[in-house]
């Protein structure tokens, strides 16, 4: 986009200023990939985080990944020094203030992203739409924690790895204004995605599909169906999955697959959205997949 300016996607005449820089608040998994997504994009990217350590684990991944893909020649070396110059790693949201768009990406939990909006909407200007990576919880909800802001609260669903996963799950509350869902697919569209709209119910599309198909294979495991692997050769066989349901939910982290599940088993009141004993049982033991090393496998 070279113009500093650009027609509204809704067609509706108005004129909206090209976003030069975003706001990632949270740089865990989901929130670092955020980051260098915009940034390989050339969107200049705050990485935002209290905890200093986790920016340089995020600031490490960032490293490590830019490298990989000028080892494969997936970017020139100079592209790659670029997206490195474009990443910005802060510990106070009030020095991410000059942000064009914020996005949170911090854990499943309600209460603490309600948090999170209400500083993001002391932090940042007027026109700054606020974004949440959420996967599961009520943009609505969230919403109502920033009052006559609310109109600029979406959801915007970033897939793990963010910078491999073409789909962004876009989804409005109730109150979210038409253009700030036009503006949000023209984002994600130009960060390389696919910018798919959903309603906003619990779990959206993916995870109401999805988490129920994990919790599933959870009990097929604990009621002696199968053993860990046998269940997910079955669906990577039998079903053409590039991964089993198993292996998928260390690699998402049994706990955000637990905290999904309730939200559901909350929201929509059906016992079936209630997590599966032995996935709770792992999660209590701090056997959460690929981060701690344990999961449903030892790595």
């Amino acid at each position: 986009m070279g113009d500093p300016e650009s027609l509204n996607p809704a067609g509706d005449g108005r004129i909206m200023t090209e976003v030069k820089s975003i706001a990632v608040i949270g740089a865990g998994t989901m929130g670092g990939g955020i980051a260098l997504t915009a940034a390989m994009s050339g969107i200049n990217a705050f990485q935002v985080d209290i905890n200093s350590e986790q920016l340089d684990r995020a600031k490490a991944y960032h490293a490590k990944t830019l490298a990989r893909s000028v080892e494969k020649q997936r970017m020139t070396q100079a592209d790659a020094d670029a997206a490195t110059k474009r990443i910005t790693y802060v510990t106070d949201m009030s020095a991410s203030s000059a942000a064009d768009w914020a996005v949170e990406a911090a854990t499943e939990h309600v209460e603490v992203k309600k948090k999170l909006f209400q500083a993001m909407r002391a932090a940042y200007r007027d026109d700054v739409v606020l974004a949440t990576n959420t996967s599961s919880i009520s943009i609505t909800d969230l919403a109502s924690a920033v009052g006559d802001a609310a109109s600029r609260v979406i959801g915007m669903h970033f897939f793990n790895p963010v910078p491999v996963m073409k789909l962004v799950e876009v989804i409005k509350g109730l109150a979210t204004a038409e253009d700030v869902t036009a503006r949000t697919i023209a984002l994600a569209e130009r960060m390389g995605k696919t910018a798919i709209p959903a309603n906003d119910r619990a779990g959206f599309v993916s995870n109401r599909v999805l988490m129920p198909m994990i919790n599933e294979a959870f009990y097929a495991w604990m009621d002696g169906v199968a053993e860990p692997e046998a269940i997910d050769e079955i669906m990577k066989l039998g079903c053409n999955f590039p991964m089993g349901p198993l292996r998928l939910a260390d690699f998402i982290g049994l706990d955000v697959c637990h905290d999904i599940m309730m939200v559901l088993h909350r929201e929509l009141g059906q016992d079936k959205y209630f997590p599966c004993p032995l996935l709770r049982q792992l999660v209590t033991a701090g056997r959460l997949g690929d981060k701690t090393k344990r999961g449903v496998y030892a790595y």
